[in-house]
């Protein structure tokens, strides 16, 4: 989505504001599509002292599935962005600064941008997931699996002899 800022370039306190969907469901991440909703982006362009800020953010309800135990859910994501947008670049080392192209900026490029550069490696539907059983695979979040622990095979005379009694 392309933003005319011409309004407001040389005009202070102005401000543009801004509100679309973007649709993500093609983005893959590690074999899996978990954008299946619309992401909603919404934000403003504000000139202070002759300075353009964009803050946006964009928001959306994921399909995610637990890495420790596989189990399904729903994850809620919101990725803030923010940045000053010039007509010229002097310090082009800065991500900060965004360059404007014939008076706009494509918001959309970089809401998508960004959301994708956000989203988690690795997932979990808690914090405290204990995951699967390396041995059973039984989900050891509703409890501890019925298998047998492994003997350490240099104490396994010693497990021997405390079967034995």
């Amino acid at each position: 989505m392309l933003i005319q800022v011409k309004s407001i370039l040389h005009t202070p306190g102005k401000h543009l504001d801004f509100h679309f969907e973007m649709d993500l469901s093609d983005v893959e991440f590690a074999g899996r599509y978990p954008i299946s909703r619309p992401v909603i982006v919404e934000g403003e362009v504000r000139n202070r002292a002759d300075v353009l800020y964009l803050e946006l953010t964009a928001q959306t309800t994921l399909d995610a599935v637990c890495d420790r135990c596989g189990k399904a859910f729903l994850q809620e994501k919101v990725v803030p962005f923010r940045c000053i947008l010039a007509e010229e670049v002097q310090n082009e080392d800065s991500d900060e600064i965004v360059l404007l192209e014939d008076d706009q900026v494509d918001v959309g490029e970089l809401a998508r941008t960004e959301f994708i550069l956000e989203m988690d490696t690795k997932t979990l539907c808690s914090e405290d997931c204990k995951g699967l059983c390396p041995r059973c695979g039984a989900d050891l979040n509703l409890g501890p699996c019925s298998c047998k622990k492994e003997v350490d095979p240099r104490l396994a005379v010693l497990a021997k002899l405390l079967e034995n009694k």
